[in-house]
């Protein structure tokens, strides 16, 4: 790993712990230097409060492809597998990705860049699913049908007070066989083929 993602994934994690128990506009760069065990010019044009914010998503992302791609499943099951992975990695970190998620939707630096986001999480997703192609349906739009899934899971997640992934697991299997649904009637309407039977496994 590189030395600044190595110093950004330090304080990314030090600064969810330190947000777990204090509201983020409170927190300075040199607690979460501290936090880190690093020293305030280890951050020095490498990361700042703003940038570990927006390194969250893509932190989290990283655990979807952990497992590597599902086998002998259907699309939407690979899906809800690697998806479910990444709720599980955010799960420990609960109380300060939620402080941190409240402050970024009412940040218009960051509200703005959320999108962005969602996009690049539905990319991961969809590779670490052996989805990532354009059989099927274009790339592009399982993308957009993929991060709103993800958009509502994690809206869910946040809602989940007894640690079972009920209200996720719920919420994840809905918007996935919503997107299987509206991707069928794409290619229905389209007329859309698939180009040899192994890409029939791309329906998701």
């Amino acid at each position: 790993m590189a030395v600044r993602e190595k110093i950004i994934e330090k304080g990314l994690k030090a600064a969810l712990e330190l947000a777990a128990s204090r509201p983020w506009p409170d927190i300075p760069l040199a607690d979460i230097a501290a936090k880190a065990k690093l020293t305030l010019a280890d951050f020095h044009g490498v990361a700042s409060r703003e940038d570990l914010v927006e390194a969250l998503d893509a932190y989290f992302d990283k655990a979807m492809s952990a497992e590597g791609v599902p086998d002998e499943a259907s699309p939407r099951e690979r899906l809800f597998d690697v998806i479910m992975l990444r709720f599980e990695a955010m799960e420990p970190y609960r109380a300060g990705l939620a402080e941190l998620m409240r402050f970024r939707e009412t940040s218009l630096t960051h509200v703005v860049r959320l999108p962005g986001h969602r996009h690049a999480s539905a990319a991961w997703a969809l590779a670490s699913a052996g989805l990532d192609h354009d059989a099927g349906a274009p790339a592009s739009l399982k993308r957009i049908a993929i991060a709103l899934v993800i958009a509502q899971a994690e809206r869910a997640w946040r809602k989940e007070t007894s640690g079972d992934f009920a209200l996720t697991m719920a919420a994840l299997d809905k918007g996935l066989r919503r997107a299987e649904e509206r991707l069928g009637q794409f290619r229905r309407f389209t007329g859309r083929r698939h180009e040899t039977p192994s890409t029939e496994e791309t329906e998701a």
